[in-house]
């Protein structure tokens, strides 16, 4: 079963493909997502990984929370399924 892993203080220069490649080092990784503002279109510092196996999404963040990447320490923990909120408009008529 597939499992999400939250990773947190990234440099805005990490690209999904390094991600990639740094999660695959501890097994199949399904996607790498940075997320990104939605007004500039530029990364918010931190990004969702989903790998395929449990144990290795286990390894890979005993491994890598707190290590060093681009210049930054990252922060790697499981995700937490937040339910989503329905965005209101900001203006009614």
């Amino acid at each position: 079963m597939a499992k999400k892993i939250y990773v947190g203080n990234m440099s805005y220069q990490t690209s999904e493909e390094s991600l990639y490649s740094l999660f695959a080092q501890f097994g199949d990784v399904l996607s790498a997502n940075i997320i990104v503002d939605r007004d500039t279109n530029r990364p918010k510092g931190f990004a969702f990984v989903e790998m395929d196996q449990d144990d290795a999404a286990v390894a890979a963040i005993s491994q890598l929370d707190g290590q060093e990447f681009d210049g930054r320490n990252l922060k790697v923990n499981e995700a937490i399924a937040r339910p989503r909120t329905e965005r209101r408009d900001s203006y009614r008529y």
